[in-house]
């Protein structure tokens, strides 16, 4: 029996409307693109001087070493002739289908027509012929210096990336599929949620991963109970409420990064760090950072250890009544720590009894996979806008550490958002990571030239309030706990900051997974593993790694051992109020003020 949605007719009446509604929101998208706002051109990719050194390099091989590229450029013919040899014999059989597929499998090419269908299987197999043979060419580049092959690495596979036919309407069977089998309707969805993404990004398109309306900061996120107890320019103290009758003697501090927000750790329950450590019975204070607005563009690296980590270790001191605190460091606010903690031991201050650092570099002369965004074109380009708007927008940011990982946080969600056509997913991870913050304008930059470009910390050359400190200033007991596939600060370069730090007490802890999901590992999922070892931090952290032992599941036991040994004798809980004024409950009102309404 046939039905409506069968109806020729019907379904002719939802395709006009579906091209109706495609010409109004033409209409929207090119408004929304003459929004878009200037930015420097630096900020959009790397100079042209990587590709020129890319092209000189390969000139240069040609010359030096002929035989070598021929062999390539035979190999890469041979194979695509080969391929195109067998997609024709096929076919000439009379036979609808593609020849055996012996390649690698790829996540992008999950549709069971990339293997079955000419067509498809044919530009798959190519384009894989293709990525194959020029990531060849740039890896045999002898002539390049390791700086710039890295670059020139990183660039190409970018530009690969960008090009898989997954990415294009028209070389996309799933996108067709849902076109064909919705009328449109699913084409029409997609460009819905590309003229939104546009619009609410100023003309300037940045993928929205998870739906916006889904969680609500401090409703069904960061929930974790707890009371704003000190509040100044920079920051809010929220002192969490005891879930034990006792607690350990000496308080714990939390500097969350202030490029992200600072309920990462206090998403849901089930995978609370926040709630885990209260569990433990720590009394338990995170700083909550201030969004800044233009009006903080003179606000340095200077303020943020005075107004930030000295003054919250102060009340955190003051409320509690003790002498000394624990600390944590996550990601840059990790750096920040160990400033602060080397300037504390030159000034003679021991208020700071042991710290940990959270995917922390603290030496950058390898940092990595986000190193190809430190050379001076992007800074140069970042120096210059910033002193236009006051501050590095978190729009910048967000696009570049989302092309550290294209495939997952561009090209995916945006084939799911805009060629299919479907909602972002509500995924509280996702949502944390859209919830992003700017920074002040000298910060960022004394940050990326000062502590990335010039190593100053590792070289004893930065200077907090004036005087130079160095890693060998930290003396107190450490742990830091780094993540194996992380791709902002990676593993190697945190254990080459810590091998420097003048502690005699360190601890190093190597977690599985990366910059997020392996600190973010509750002991309750059983998930990724670990790695210790009772060797010093010292030589090469590949040789440490080959004599540590793994251990399954999650480090956060171990942690909290180590951290209970350090944390004093019992007593009664503190509960947040006791010793200062509750301003708001947690999760405070910086976290969810816009920069726009700037903190008084």
């Amino acid at each position: 029996m046939a039905t409506e949605s069968d109806d020729p007719g019907a379904r002719q009446d939802r395709l006009n409307a579906n091209l109706a509604r495609v010409e109004e929101l033409s209409k929207r998208l090119a408004s929304a693109l003459a929004q878009r706002r200037p930015a420097d051109p630096a900020l959009a990719g790397p100079s042209s001087d990587v590709y020129m050194k890319a092209a000189a390099a390969y000139l240069a091989e040609m010359m030096q070493n002929p035989a070598k590229v021929l062999e390539h450029q035979i190999g890469y013919w041979g194979k695509t002739l080969k391929h195109y040899v067998e997609a024709q014999q096929v076919l000439a059989k009379g036979e609808f289908k593609a020849p055996p597929d012996p390649g690698p499998k790829d996540r992008r090419f999950q549709n069971p027509l990339w293997d079955s269908h000419p067509f498809f299987n044919f530009l798959k197999q190519q384009y894989l012929l293709n990525a194959e043979a020029i990531s060849t060419a740039v890896g045999d580049m002898e002539t390049l210096p390791a700086e710039d092959r890295r670059r020139v690495e990183y660039f190409t596979r970018q530009i690969v990336d960008m090009f898989a036919p997954t990415n294009f309407l028209g070389t996309n069977p799933d996108a067709l599929e849902k076109a064909v089998a919705t009328d449109g309707e699913s084409l029409v969805q997609g460009l819905e949620n590309l003229v939104r993404d546009i619009e609410a990004n100023q003309g300037d398109l940045l993928v929205t991963l998870a739906d916006k309306e889904a969680f609500h900061v401090g409703q069904n996120i960061a929930t974790t109970p707890g009371s704003v107890v000190y509040r100044n320019r920079m920051l809010e103290l929220i002192q969490y409420a005891p879930t034990t009758e006792k607690v350990h003697k000496t308080p714990l501090l939390i500097f969350p990064p202030w490029i992200n927000k600072f309920y990462i750790m206090d998403l849901k329950p089930q995978n609370s760090l926040i709630k885990w450590i209260v569990d433990q019975g720590f009394t338990l204070f995170v700083v909550s950072w201030v969004n800044p607005d233009p009006s903080y563009a003179g606000v340095g690296m200077d303020d943020y250890i005075r107004d930030g980590y000295l003054r919250a270790m102060a009340e955190v001191r003051r409320i509690t009544g003790e002498k000394q605190i624990n600390a944590v460091g996550y990601c840059i606010a990790g750096t920040t720590l160990g400033l602060t903690l080397a300037h504390l031991q030159k000034a003679g201050d021991r208020s700071v009894n042991c710290a940990t650092f959270f995917t922390t570099l603290t030496d950058f002369s390898d940092p990595g996979e986000v190193g190809v965004f430190l050379a001076d074109d992007f800074v140069d380009g970042i120096e210059r806008q910033t002193a236009q708007d006051g501050i590095l927008s978190s729009f910048f940011m967000s696009r570049t550490f989302s092309f550290l990982r294209s495939n997952d946080l561009i090209y995916t969600p945006a084939i799911k958002s805009y060629m299919m056509g479907e909602a972002p997913p509500a995924f509280d991870l996702l949502f944390w990571n859209g919830d992003a913050t700017n920074l002040p304008a000298k910060m960022a930059v004394e940050y990326l030239r000062g502590l990335c470009q010039q190593d100053g910390f590792a070289r004893g050359q930065f200077p907090v309030f004036g005087e130079p400190v160095s890693l060998s200033d930290i003396r107190l007991p450490v742990c830091a706990v780094a993540c194996e596939t992380d791709h902002i600060a990676h593993w190697k370069g945190s254990f080459n900051g810590v091998k420097q730090m003048g502690s005699k007490d360190k601890t190093f802890i190597l977690s599985e997974s990366g910059h997020i999901a392996g600190i973010i590992n509750p002991p309750s999922k059983g998930k990724y593993g670990h790695y210790t070892s009772s060797a010093p931090v010292a030589g090469a952290p590949e040789d440490w790694l080959a004599g540590a032992g793994k251990t399954p599941g999650s480090w956060w036991p171990r942690w909290g051992e180590w951290l209970a040994d350090r944390s004093g004798p019992m007593v009664k809980a503190r509960q947040p109020g006791d010793g200062a004024e509750v301003l708001a409950p947690a999760p405070g009102t910086y976290v969810v003020a816009g920069p726009e309404t700037p903190a008084a």
